[in-house]
């Protein structure tokens, strides 16, 4: 501890508790990546899912909704993501009565992710061999038959992977959200770390969002090889 507080002073200066310290700056980091996952990733299955049913040769084949789809997707992953903070910042305002905050943050932070993840989504189902959905449609599958015991089931493993480099991805973004007053470690980096000189405290607060990549990084591939037909 004694050489901690020689090298590392500033780090401890924050302290755990308040509303600058290293517990708040945690917990807000978690609280924005569980909910914007939570949001973004039922939004980005849903159109991840349209995109292949919706595609040439898919089973609920419609060229205007997959247009509509792929366009709302193509869009929203376009925009930069600090541009997105400031694009739908009108939006944040409504939904949540304010712009700025951990809360404000879900808004851009499921906007931001849910485009990325329907791509994976999309690339993870078009990967299940059409056979199989062949011979489900043969024996009187139903649509929800279909979606959830052919595709879904088929990739859950692809799925897993996607999913972890997703939230790899999103750990990134709120850490960016963090750098503009939305709080959490990226905050913490920025504000009390780079802008006051105090390297210590960035070097600190980059380790733990590493920490927190690390371990999604290790449940995402348990989580895989759990779920590959290889260990089924």
């Amino acid at each position: 501890m004694a050489w901690f507080a020689k090298y590392f002073p500033n780090v401890i200066t924050l302290g755990w508790g308040g509303e600058d310290g290293w517990l708040t700056a945690i917990g807000q980091t978690i609280y924005m990546t569980f909910w914007s996952a939570l949001f973004g990733g039922i939004l980005g299955l849903i159109f991840g899912v349209g995109l292949v049913l919706f595609d040439k040769g898919g089973i609920k084949e419609n060229r205007l909704w997959f247009n509509i789809f792929d366009k709302v997707v193509s869009f929203f992953r376009a925009i930069p993501f600090i541009i997105l903070l400031a694009f739908i910042a009108p939006v944040t305002q409504k939904i949540v009565g304010t712009q700025i905050g951990t809360t404000a943050a879900l808004v851009p932070l499921s906007l931001g992710m849910f485009p990325f993840y329907a791509r994976q989504i999309q690339v993870a189902l078009e990967s299940v061999d059409h056979g199989k959905i062949e011979a489900a449609q043969s024996v009187g599958a139903t649509f929800s038959d279909l979606i959830f015991s052919v595709y879904l089931q088929e990739a859950r493993s692809e799925i897993a992977r996607v999913t972890t480099v997703t939230l790899i991805s999103l750990i990134g973004l709120t850490a960016m959200a963090g750098a503009i007053g939305a709080g959490g470690l990226g905050n913490t980096a920025i504000a009390y770390g780079y802008n006051r000189f105090d390297n210590d405290v960035t070097l600190v607060a980059t380790f733990l969002v590493l920490i927190f990549v690390l371990i999604v990084q290790l449940v995402g591939d348990f989580l895989a090889k759990r779920l590959s037909h290889k260990s089924a």
